[in-house]
């Protein structure tokens, strides 16, 4: 494994490099809050099939750094899913597989459906992972909103100081919640938990939450990519929905609601006694799920 920086417009991307250098190119991309270490059961098989495995830090975790100080740390899906298509840029990878899951995944789905002709597959976890900003504003059902107390926690004050100070502690407390089966939580987090350290997560990750429910206005730079995600683009490339069976932010997914977005060949795996993060506590899955797109 070899790690490097990318530079973009916007970033230095941290990255970690594994298989083939002219291999079937293959970038993983983790969530909120997760960080590559995600992926390490799942790149090695990747790279003995010959893969190009290529793991990105996201905006505010890691070494990944903003280049300009007057940039905004948006945490908006636009800027996730621009920061995929100029890490591909800045690689020279004209056609990848795309996988991932939570931010990742929303970035990974969003490229595949804008820009379809660099993306040669999809892995996506819970399926159309794309956030209809429209219907952001609205309460969802009444019995879906005690789980997502994180996210009204950071859209206060008190919220963003409490993920300020004590930014470990909440983010494990996430990991345990969301992963109620997963009985390596607590283990395998101080391995990630470096990541948050980045000084920009906690403006990254608060403008995520506020932005996606209508309390904070987006960057400008992502205004067009925002304008056409708020179509609900359909996905036409060849894509894989691993759901989970446990997860504890609101249950069980269900891919097969979202069949209408997309167009192209699809299949959905059910992954019962998993939780949120897929990756980590499925790695041969998740594997698997990429092997058949290569």
């Amino acid at each position: 494994m070899n790690t490097a920086t990318a530079s973009t417009p916007v970033l230095e991307i941290a990255y970690e490099e594994s298989g083939d250098p002219h291999g079937v190119a293959v970038v993983l991309l983790h969530g909120f809050p997760y960080d590559v270490r995600a992926y390490d059961g799942v790149v090695p098989r990747l790279a003995a099939a010959g893969a190009r495995v290529i793991v990105p830090f996201l905006r505010g975790y890691g070494a990944t750094r903003f280049r300009f100080a007057e940039t905004p740390r948006s945490g908006q899906q636009g800027a996730l899913a621009s920061d995929l298509l100029e890490l591909l840029d800045a690689l020279g990878i004209e056609r990848a597989v795309v996988a991932g899951y939570d931010w990742g995944g929303r970035a990974a789905c969003i490229v595949a459906a804008l820009h379809p002709e660099r993306v040669a597959g999809l892995v996506t976890v819970g399926g159309y992972n794309v956030q209809n900003l429209e219907m952001g504003a609205e309460a969802g059902p009444h019995e879906f909103e005690p789980s997502y107390w994180y996210k009204f926690f950071l859209h206060s004050d008190w919220g963003r100081s409490g993920l300020e100070h004590h930014r470990e502690e909440f983010c494990l407390r996430l990991w345990e919640l969301w992963s109620p089966t997963w009985a390596a939580a607590s283990d395998a987090f101080p391995a990630s938990a470096a990541s948050f350290a980045n000084p920009d997560f906690v403006d990254v990750v608060v403008h995520s939450y506020r932005h996606r429910s209508g309390l904070a206005v987006g960057d400008p730079r992502y205004d067009d990519i925002e304008g056409r995600i708020a179509r609900m683009p359909q996905v036409t490339v060849p894509t894989l929905a691993l759901d989970s069976g446990a997860d504890g932010i609101a249950g069980g997914d269900d891919s097969r609601v979202d069949a209408a977005h997309f167009s192209g060949a699809f299949d959905r795996i059910l992954l019962p006694g998993i939780g949120h993060n897929v990756p980590q506590e499925a790695p041969d899955a998740f594997a698997d799920a990429v092997l058949r797109l290569l």
